[in-house]
């Protein structure tokens, strides 16, 4: 098993791939540079050569995220199985295109032999937090959203435990843009079943999304952020790093060394993460 955390700039996207299938987060494409959008591009095309993209998840509907023309390139070319997304979201201008683009690949797909499928994630509604259904070599544990989170921000996003089966797999959480009150909640709900190998930093590495209660339930073996080089919100916060760095014994982050895509894979005795120089360049 292996993520690739892209370096998309302010955004996020990452690929994670265990036993020849690959489940995409999040579907962040730079759309303004000629350049940046072409490295994401090469680098999916790269990356997703030999494996078959069983789903990809939306942790939220943000244009950092949930980014409708990342979403719709990927859709078309990789024909993803299923989509999953928060059944609660943020109505905006970027959900709305996601989903009527969503709704168009659904139809177009709908009488052929590999049909769309569509998981929206409600925590209340589920029989089990677990299921395995979606993917031969990954499991799934949800813990966010719940009908009570529709009120924060970031509060609808996905919380979701992704792990990989068998030899080589590890756990990887994910955590869209959820911030501290959120947090909280999750963190009294569930304490150590948040345990987890890999955590994606939520909102970009933000203070408000590095929660002391919830990290030290989580204790990651290693932190990935992802974050635009020289972004205008600061990210990653140095607050939200040091909370990271009490508890991880990696912390990386995409906006280093100029710009870089990182790939965590198990190493010898221990998880390693190797930066991968990219051509994105940092705002004028």
């Amino acid at each position: 098993m292996n993520i690739i955390t892209a370096n998309v700039g302010h955004g996020a996207l990452a690929i994670v791939r265990h036993g020849g299938e690959a489940v995409l987060v999040d579907a962040r494409i730079p759309p303004a540079d000629a350049t940046a959008a072409a490295y994401v591009k090469d680098l999916l095309t790269a990356v997703l050569k030999n494996h078959y993209v069983k789903g990809v998840i939306f942790t939220g509907f943000q244009d950092a995220a949930g980014d409708a023309a990342g979403a719709a390139m990927i859709l078309r070319t990789y024909r993803p199985d299923w989509v999953m997304y928060p059944k609660y979201y943020q109505d905006n201008a970027e959900s709305r295109q996601v989903f009527a683009l969503i709704k168009e690949e659904e139809r177009a797909r709908r009488a052929s032999a590999h049909p769309l499928g569509k998981a929206a994630m409600r925590l209340d509604q589920v029989a089990r937090r677990t299921f395995g259904g979606l993917s031969d070599h990954f499991e799934f544990e949800l813990f966010s959203p719940h009908i009570k989170d529709k009120e924060g921000a970031g509060g609808c996003d996905i919380v979701l435990k992704l792990t990989g089966r068998g030899l080589g797999g590890f756990s990887y959480l994910i955590t869209g843009n959820t911030e501290s009150e959120r947090w909280e909640v999750i963190s009294g709900l569930f304490g150590s079943a948040l345990k987890a190998d890999v955590l994606a930093a939520p909102n970009h590495g933000s203070r408000n999304g590095a929660h002391p209660g919830a990290l030290a339930q989580i204790a990651p073996h290693t932190v990935l952020i992802s974050a635009g080089v020289d972004n205008p919100y600061g990210h990653p916060d140095p607050e939200a790093l040091a909370a990271y760095r009490r508890l991880a014994r990696y912390v990386i982050s995409t906006s280093m060394a100029g710009g870089v895509s990182l790939l965590t894979q198990p190493g010898e005795g221990e998880l390693t993460t190797t930066l991968i120089p990219s051509a994105i360049p940092s705002p004028s």
